[in-house]
């Protein structure tokens, strides 16, 4: 996916989230939303851009919400059993 994507889907989630009062919650709720709804491949080409760019583009929830959450964002799994399901 192009990272230029990439970057906008993240500056949206963050949108989301930057309304939270609390920084600490809004950070984890967009590492959470990343963790849970993109798959490996997209968490990679994101970690691999705010490696290679500095995070350029990115919002500071999102950028700061990757650096703290790396660890959790870089695991190739996720408990498919925190995914909402339909119905």
């Amino acid at each position: 996916m192009e990272p230029k994507t990439l970057v906008h889907m993240a500056n949206r989630i963050g949108e989301f989230f930057q309304a939270m009062p609390d920084r600490n919650e809004a950070s984890q709720g967009v590492a959470t939303h990343i963790r849970k709804f993109w798959d490996p491949r997209m968490r990679r080409e994101l970690l691999a851009y705010l490696d290679q760019h500095g995070g350029k583009g990115l919002s500071e929830i999102v950028l700061s919400s990757l650096r703290e959450h790396r660890s959790t964002l870089s695991a190739e799994q996720v408990n498919h059993a925190d995914r909402p399901t339909g119905g």
